[in-house]
């Protein structure tokens, strides 16, 4: 960690610059100081303080107990003391959280020991939550932009007028103009209600984090067995024997994850780190391995080499449960022997070698991939290259074993799983029509009327344009877009720029634009960037700027799912403060205005919020649970989600499975059989009462106990070759004991068992599959009658015929600094109107050869994460107690490369970057990074190429901590399959500053 201090005197001029009390930041930072003498509890306890509207609570006697007033202002007195069962904010493991709110007000927070997940432990941001809450920070009323300054607005004049120019878009260019980016901290009834209402609205122009954090491991894993998420949990890896990290850094990433790998350790487990860099996950490894950045497949597939090349694979599971096996390992012993691998990854064979043994045989053995794998423009690749090593070794629907795939955010799997995508509705159902009619019947709305509202019926199925692309959306020439016009509107829905690639083409997209909205507790870098001066040429004079107030997390309930596919229910903490609004508040209202308030709410009580309408979270699950049935999204009741979270004692630490019979006395359900959080899949209706899914494809468990097998996705042949699973390969207690094809109408009267559906279930399921029959009565017939599972038996597939590269293929990064592997490992062709844009690949990497880019700019820039802050930052960095732990912003270069050019540690300097953008940055000297590579942390905004952007931001709101956004300086590169941004392998240049 870099951790420069700063005076006290510094400290306050610095509070009085943004209109805040010197006192309370005096006060935070006394206690913040004397935080580290403190025992566990006792800074759990005294977390609670530094509240931002100038009021103290707990343990310090100077200031008395709080008391609520309004507005988010505090008095003196006593009251009723409530406990608010909550999940944190931040990444993806789920850890609970008990507040502790009096008459009103957030005091103080507990870890939920009980809880299963974190086992009562909080990381640093975790144990910061009620400032997130509480934060004096935050974004408090409507602003406007007028003049280049913000101004405060009424919440009234701020609707009419963003809905007036929404209409007017439209209008002019049509529901194509405007682009809605969506949220990976909205719960799971706010990323639902927000994909309806983009698609009430008639476009599929939508998107959200997940896209530029693990779109290509959804793509490449879903194609490989059915399903695209992590197969297993953070808790199941405590019975790995070993666990290979791969582009993970949970020791900062996912602090609380830890825990179940280093019990694992005390088992025995071993531990293998591979990255370019030395992290504190890489401290606990048995063995570190350093791999030049975006060369995973080459260290993959050379794995593999030793493990064919000894017999380890295991030939009965591939010959029973996967297909293609054959032709990867004839491609990997002739294309990846060690001296290539050690050519292309710098792995010598005996590491290599030395590394496939620890994983053959120490089964089961898990690997884990974060998005040092994802972020490439082959990350598709690289991700089934993970899968197809744990096929190998038969890891796959295993206790133990299993791709434990770390999400970021902590909805980040929610919002993907029924969220806005722009290639798919909730539940991944494809934008076709048999879908829309499924959704349109769901959502009690004529779909002809839906259709209606899109351009033309052409625009209904073609998947929109990503968030990564959004810029090129606004600045390509028109007649090279596959839609009919140019972006002229962007809505920012809780999603952080400076989390995306090209910084200096996203300015100029920002001010080009005629509307800019910005929904957020926090008002983000987009407010700054927005507000900043840039290219008078790219100046919009008729832009219009607002900043919304969104209410946080803990100002609602709501339903959240971790990265282990559990959901949890949160109960509202607080109430919104100050004019903030729920986010599903905001959507109706402005929904009413844009003409379709009636039809996005039409299934939903409404429950009064500061004297307004607000529609019932429960209510929008239980939509979610009528017509979900793909991913299992239908088990999980607001009722049997509450039952869960009051009853965490009864869950088992390592299998998430209730230990016995225990009835919640609030909802009379018995969770008995249940896994924690009934993660998806959660099969067939509440009643039906499926326990969850706790490992996927387990097939040593009976369906109804969470068990299964491989999806039947892709057909039943392919050649000529039997796609289904060998005969004796089943789940457990399955009536029919070879492969079959998902199940459907007819195939339930195919087999005799269409008469074991209700009257009722009939008239619903016929002519539907199970995936559209909303009785449910297939799937329970199917699993509950007969054992078996509703998407089929069939084999996993080594060989993806459908991607670019149908056996995942090295190709060297856009942007390389070894010219010579370029002519061995080109990239893709161009690409013509593909998420609707032209996305180029060989043009740009031919280009950069031609002008001997690799030689102006010879360092890997690489990005990651720091254990204080998260995602985007803008809300970590504006909480005192964490902004404390990391005030700059900084680079790690190797000393190698550092004595090159003249640098100390601590020294400023510039880092170049090919796209012209200049980041002034501290250096940290150290070899945690080879003498090739550098590192930022991602986490930075709120300084621009040297300049600080302080007097952008809204009077007041500004982050605490600002520095360089890595982003400023990406370069271009996407994935081929799903649009992912090459965020891992840019290049750049690093120079002192005079």
């Amino acid at each position: 960690m870099l951790l420069t201090k700063k005076t006290a005197g510094q400290a306050a001029s610095h509070a009085r610059a943004e209109g805040r009390s010197p006192f309370i930041h005096s006060l935070q930072r006394g206690l913040s100081h004397a935080l580290p003498t403190m025992d566990r509890r006792s800074f759990l306890r005294r977390s609670g303080l530094g509240v931002g509207v100038g009021i103290a609570a707990g343990s310090l006697t100077l200031v008395k107990k709080a008391q609520a007033a309004g507005n988010g202002e505090a008095a003196v007195g006593k009251g009723k003391i409530e406990v608010k069962r909550t999940v944190c904010g931040h990444c993806s493991v789920g850890c609970a959280v008990d507040a502790v709110v009096e008459n009103g007000v957030w005091v103080r927070q507990e870890p939920v020991f009980d809880s299963p997940l974190n086992l009562g432990a909080h990381c640093a941001k975790g144990a910061a939550l009620r400032e997130h809450g509480h934060g004096e920070y935050r974004l408090r009323y409507p602003m406007k932009l007028v003049d280049g300054k913000y101004q405060r607005i009424s919440w009234d004049q701020a609707l009419d007028e963003i809905s007036a120019k929404v209409l007017e878009l439209r209008k002019a260019s049509g529901p194509e103009a405007l682009y809605w980016v969506g949220s990976s901290k909205h719960n799971n009834e706010q990323s639902y209600l927000m994909r309806k209402f983009v698609s009430l609205w008639g476009s599929n122009n939508c998107d959200h984090q997940a896209r530029i954090c693990h779109s290509t491991t959804v793509a490449g894993v879903a194609n490989t067995w059915g399903y695209g998420a992590m197969t297993n949990s953070y808790n199941d890896m405590q019975n790995s024997k070993c666990a290979l990290y791969i582009g993970s850094n949970a020791a900062e990433a996912h602090p609380v994850s830890m825990l179940h790998m280093l019990h694992a350790k005390e088992s025995g487990c071993k531990m293998i780190v591979v990255d370019p860099r030395f992290t504190r996950t890489a401290a606990k490894a048995d063995e570190y391995v350093r791999i030049r950045s975006g060369t995973d497949i080459p260290f993959l597939f050379g794995m593999l080499y030793h493990i064919f090349k000894n017999g380890w694979e295991d030939k009965k599971y591939i010959n029973d449960r996967v297909f293609g096996m054959e032709d990867v390992k004839k491609e990997v012993m002739a294309k990846w022997t060690p001296d290539k691998v050690e050519e292309a990854c710098g792995v010598p064979e005996a590491q290599m070698a030395k590394v496939a043994e620890m994983m053959a045989l120490n089964r089961p053995s898990t690997l884990v991939w974060c998005m040092g794998q994802t972020q490439h423009s082959i990350g598709n690749a690289m991700v089934r290259a993970s899968c197809i090593v744990q096929l190998a070794l038969g890891n796959v629907g295993v206790s133990g074993g299993g791709a434990n795939i770390f999400r970021g955010h902590d909805n980040v799997q929610g919002a993907t799983d029924i969220g806005p995508n722009p290639d798919s509705l909730p539940g991944y159902y494809g934008i076709v029509e048999g879908s829309w009619r499924h959704f349109a019947k769901a959502w009690g709305v004529d779909y002809d009327w839906i259709k209606g509202r899109f351009a033309n019926v052409g625009m209904m199925s073609k998947p929109g344009i990503t968030v990564s692309r959004w810029i090129d959306g606004v600045l390509e020439k028109n007649e090279l877009i596959d839609q009919d016009p140019n972006l002229r509107g962007v809505v920012f829905w809780g999603h952080a720029p400076n989390s995306q690639t090209r910084g200096l083409e996203m300015k100029r997209a920002m001010d080009k634009l005629d509307l800019l909205v910005v929904v957020d507790p926090y008002p983000s870098a987009t407010a700054a960037m927005a507000a900043m001066p840039g290219r008078p040429e790219d100046a919009n004079p008729k832009r219009a700027v607002y900043l919304l107030p969104a209410a946080t997390q803990f100002e609602t309930s709501g339903s959240v799912t971790a990265s282990n596919r559990s959901l949890q229910w949160r109960e509202k903490v607080i109430e919104p403060l100050w004019e903030s609004r729920s986010d599903h508040m905001i959507m109706y209202q402005l929904a009413e205005k844009l003409g379709f308030g009636k039809e996005l709410v039409k299934n939903y009580k409404m429950q009064k919020v500061k004297g307004m309408d607000e529609p019932v979270p429960e209510d929008i699950l239980r939509e979610i649970n009528k017509c979900v049935w793909t991913i299992g999204y239908t088990g999980q009741s607001p009722e049997r989600l509450k039952a869960h979270m009051r009853s965490m004692h009864m869950f088992d630490v390592k299998t998430l499975k209730a230990k016995g019979s225990y009835v919640d006395q609030a909802t009379g359900y018995n969770i008995e059989g249940d896994y924690f959080g009934l993660p998806w899949p959660c099969f067939g209706t509440p009643e039906l009462k499926h326990p969850g899914s706790a490992n996927l494809y387990d097939t040593t468990r009976h369906v109804m106990d969470g068990g299964g097998n491989f999806r039947a996705n892709f057909g039943v042949e392919r050649n000529g070759v039997n796609l289904l699973a060998e005969d004796g390969s089943h789940s457990k207690g399955a009536d029919i004991t070879t492969g079959y094809p998902e199940f459907d109408h007819l195939l339930l009267k195919k087999l005799g068992w269409w008469d074991e559906l209700t009257d009722a279930e009939k008239a619903l399921a016929e002519g539907k599959n199970w995936k559209t029959d909303n009785s449910g009565g297939i799937i329970r017939v199917a699993m509950k009658n007969h054992g078996c599972h509703v998407f089929g038996n069939a084999k996993a597939r080594a060989v993806v015929w459908n991607f670019p590269d149908a056996i995942p293929q090295h190709r060297e990064p856009i942007y390389s600094t070894r010219p010579d592997l370029v002519a061995k490992y080109p990239t893709h062709d161009d690409k013509k109107a593909f998420w609707r844009l032209p996305t180029l690949y060989k043009t740009v990497q031919e280009k950069n050869i031609a002008d001997k880019v690799a030689d102006k700019f010879p360092l890997i820039l690489s990005s990651g994460r720091l254990v204080e802050y998260e995602g985007g930052g803008e809300e970590t960095r504006s909480n005192p107690w964490l902004a404390e732990l990391q005030q700059e912003a900084f680079v790690e270069i190797n000393p190698k490369a550092a004595g090159a050019r003249g640098i100390r540690n601590g020294d400023r300097v510039w880092l170049l970057s090919p796209t012209g953008a200049r980041l002034n940055v501290q250096a940290l000297v150290t070899e945690r990074v080879g003498p090739d590579t550098v590192w930022m942390p991602f986490h930075f905004s709120g300084r621009w190429q040297g300049a600080d952007m302080l007097a952008y931001y809204p009077n007041g709101a500004a982050p605490v901590v600002r520095g360089e956004a890595v982003n400023t300086a990406t370069t271009y590169g996407y994935d081929s399959v799903t649009m992912m941004q090459e965020t891992k392998t840019t290049i750049c240049n690093i120079e002192r500053v005079a």
